[in-house]
């Protein structure tokens, strides 16, 4: 196998839509990066103008020769939030606010080989995004369809498939084939309620009195692989799985156990960053994986995300992308006691926008989201909390690579 394939197989690792970083150390055996991005913009959405972070990061990329052709690499990554903390919040997670100058993006350590391939543990990007990451070019509005970014928009840690927490991962690439297989090895176990605005003490309490809509949660290992085909220099072809399980046992007694699951598949044209045509799109069938935007476990969807692009000399790059998540009616897992037969979640909106690349490292963006999601709730309330966190919006800013 050459050595470009393995390259290509362990950069697949460090997947994020626009890698930049700077060699900062290099020795015989040693050597050290850093990379990351500030991105600042002032957004429109929900009835409010405010300047915001966009999901700026820091990283240090290390890695070292070993004997008989092994490597070793690791990769610590922080969000940075240099604007503070926001009352809207909206890229990846309208319910949740960092408010640390530093939080925990990636951290994670592994071996590689030119035949063996690589081992990777730790918090890392899923195998599952490899399938689905191509439509995820968005600066401001990027793909909340393609179940990357599970329970809530949130960095997709809990089953394995955005930002994995507690990942092994194995990846290796065999002529115009690439392939991972990862196990989330964890244990974790809460308790949920039926109840709008009760703390998990609270939960737990009413489950050890034996309240029917008290539930104790038990969700440990995850796995999950995906394989790509490049079919020519332009084409590809991705394909994966992943897979979870969740015991529940209520508080009267009863048990059940619901199957994490999705699977899809993905195609993509070009090279979003080089110039010319880029074209992506990639569908996914999923079962207990999501969240709707108040929380209630989603028994089943289908997602769809396709974006278009095209990069001219100049460095204008216009893009228009669009999202779809739909559970239809009667999606919540049951029971519930909250939920209506007759509640909707169809999560439906574009995104147009236009980025002027100056250089590799300084980009200009403005981009517009036109929200056609249909949340429908015999409870009003519910309804209009479903609706607050998708909406249109606008925003211009610019994003400042190391």
């Amino acid at each position: 196998m050459n050595k470009t394939l393995v390259a290509t197989a362990l950069a697949a690792i460090f997947l994020a839509p626009t890698v930049s970083a700077i060699e900062i150390y290099k020795d015989d055996k040693n050597a050290v990066e850093i990379g990351g991005f500030i991105d600042v913009r002032v957004i429109n959405t929900q009835g409010e103008t405010e300047v915001v972070n966009g999901a700026s990061r820091i990283n240090f990329g290390f890695s070292r020769e070993l004997t008989h052709g092994w490597n070793a690499f690791a990769k610590l990554e922080w969000g940075v939030n240099p604007v503070g903390s926001s009352d809207i919040v909206y890229n990846n997670r309208f319910e949740s606010v960092q408010d640390e100058f530093f939080y925990n993006r990636l951290g994670y350590a592994g071996i590689s080989n030119d035949e063996y391939g690589t081992i990777s543990i730790g918090k890392q990007w899923g195998a599952w995004y490899d399938v689905v990451y191509n439509t995820n070019y968005g600066f401001v509005w990027d793909g909340n369809a393609a179940g990357v970014y599970t329970f809530n928009k949130d960095d997709g840690a809990v089953n394995g498939v955005g930002r994995g927490d507690k990942l092994v991962q194995y990846r290796n690439a065999f002529g115009d084939v690439s392939f991972a297989v990862q196990a989330q090895l964890k244990n974790s176990s809460f308790y949920t309620c039926d109840i709008e605005d009760i703390t998990e003490e609270a939960c737990e309490a009413r489950w050890n009195q034996g309240e029917a809509d008290a539930q104790q949660v038990t969700y440990n290992y995850t796995y999950g692989g995906a394989v790509t085909y490049n079919a020519t220099d332009m084409l590809s072809l991705m394909a994966g799985i992943n897979r979870g399980e969740f015991d529940i046992d209520y508080g009267n007694g009863a048990q059940k156990t619901a199957v994490d699951l999705i699977y899809g598949a993905g195609i993509t044209w070009g090279n979003f960053d080089s110039n010319g045509f880029y074209a992506a799109a990639n569908v996914n069938k999923q079962e207990n994986h999501d969240t709707d935007n108040i929380g209630r476990l989603i028994k089943d969807a289908y997602g769809v995300e396709t974006l278009v692009s095209y990069k001219f000399d100049n460095g204008l790059r216009p893009f228009i992308s669009y999202n779809l998540l739909d559970a239809g009616k009667d999606y919540v897992i049951q029971p519930n006691f909250n939920a209506d037969p007759n509640d909707v979640f169809k999560r439906q909106f574009v995104v147009a926008g236009l980025h002027f690349v100056w250089d590799p490292s300084t980009v200009l963006y403005v981009e517009a989201r036109k929200d056609f999601s249909d949340f429908t709730s015999a409870n009003k309330e519910q309804e209009a909390r479903m609706s607050l966190s998708e909406d249109d919006g606008i925003a211009i800013g610019i994003r400042y690579s190391l």
